[in-house]
This record gives structure tokens, sequence and C-alpha cells, in this order.
């Protein structure tokens, strides 16, 4: 997944530490996060959308390796 933290962190002026701080997380977990190497559970994802006052679907969406949901079986 996808996702704009990096970006929105540094304009709030905000370091890894202080952000991470912030959503009681540890620094590399926002580090990881940011890089692409996580994919935040969906509490912290929820955390993340109500700090920074947008939706969910603003901040993370699909990577190109994604695939979209296909249907249950019946």
């Amino acid at each position: 997944m996808r996702n704009e933290v990096r970006r929105l962190r540094t304009e709030q002026g905000w370091t890894q530490v202080q952000f991470a701080e912030v959503l009681g997380v540890s620094r590399q977990t926002v580090n990881a996060l940011e890089t692409g190497k996580y994919d935040p559970s969906l509490p912290l994802a929820f955390r993340i959308s109500h700090l920074f006052s947008i939706p969910l679907e603003t901040i993370f969406f699909p990577g190109e390796h994604d695939s979209p949901p296909t249907g249950g079986k019946r």
C-alpha cells in the first residue's frame, strides 16, 4: 500500500520521533510506514487520519502490486 504519511508529517514540521510519540508507536514503525515496508493496522490508520483530519483514502491507497478485492465464494 502506498501512502502520503511522510509528506503530511513534514508539512506539519514534525520529526519521525515527534510523530511516533503522538501516535503511540516507535520511530521505526513510522519509518517503515513511510517507506512502504509496513501497512498500518486499521486502528493506527484511523489515528493517522484523525490526526491530519483527512479521510483514510486520501492518505492510503493501493500500490502497484496490490490487487483489488475479489468476491467471496458463496
